[in-house]
């Protein structure tokens, strides 16, 4: 699971474990915030995960469309053959049913339905964030905390990644403190860029990921074929050899013409 942090010997993913474990190395985004904005912290942080994070689970994981050209041959370049044609389909089932588990419960029936309701959450969800930060650098001040590390966690990759289908993410776009908040903390902590390239090399890039999809899919679906082939071959039990008697002599009797298994 992303992200995950790589201290000496210590490997720690997820955000919550992240900050607990930096908090016990002394270091603490919130040391200066007064309890009610701790109490703010804990109660967006909770709102993201219930509201938005179900959307951008469909839009990366479940929206066919955006996972076989972006999100598959994204991850898959990451994990090594064969898992790389296996993981990237589990993890996209286990986005399905984490949404369908806590999502699609009455009056929600239908995947249609589901689908409907967390991109209006979601939507609800960017406005809020929007009305909260207004024109601040961040959402505490000047400082940032650990709030705008879990808002920009969530948002920079739906603001940065080129998707096909681009419903939650037109609507980010239409929010210009989100964006301008993404693009402050891109430029002052992440002087490369979300990549790690430059402008210039993102054609090169693009082509790139372009033959990695393609060869994600050939590899995949020869796979499926070969499965395929399996299942249809004849299965056979296997027949004992014949056995020889031999004579008295030493030499078989009415030796056979031919062996065969």
């Amino acid at each position: 699971e992303v992200p995950i942090l790589i201290s000496e010997d210590a490997v720690i993913s997820q955000p919550a474990k992240i900050l607990n474990f930096l908090r016990k190395q002394k270091y603490n985004a919130d040391y200066e915030l007064s309890a009610r904005q701790g109490a703010d912290t804990l109660a967006y942080i909770a709102l993201l995960e219930e509201k938005l994070l179900p959307a951008l689970l469909h839009t990366f994981w479940v929206e066919a469309e955006n996972y076989c050209s972006v999100t598959k041959p994204w991850f898959a370049s990451r994990i090594p053959f064969p898992l790389s044609l296996y993981l990237p389909g589990r993890m996209s089932r286990e986005a399905l049913n984490r949404i369908l588990l806590t999502r699609g419960g009455p009056p929600l029936y239908s995947l249609t339905e589901v689908e409907a309701q967390i991109y209006r959450d979601a939507k609800e969800c960017l406005n809020l964030l929007s009305k909260r930060l207004g024109t601040s650098q961040f959402f505490f001040g000047n400082t940032p905390s650990t709030l705008d590390a879990f808002v920009f966690g969530f948002l920079a990759p739906l603001y940065k990644v080129c998707f096909p289908r681009v419903q939650l993410q037109e609507h980010l776009k239409q929010l210009p403190n989100l964006c301008r908040f993404c693009d402050d903390i891109l430029s002052f902590y992440f002087r490369l860029g979300v990549s790690g390239h430059s402008p210039a090399g993102q054609d090169s890039v693009d082509a790139n990921l372009q033959k990695l999809t393609q060869l994600v899919n050939k590899e995949s679906n020869l796979i499926e074929k070969m499965d395929d082939n399996l299942r249809k071959s004849p299965q056979h039990p296997p027949r004992k050899l014949t056995t020889l008697k031999l004579a008295a002599g030493g030499e078989a009797s009415s030796p056979p013409s031919r062996l065969s298994p």
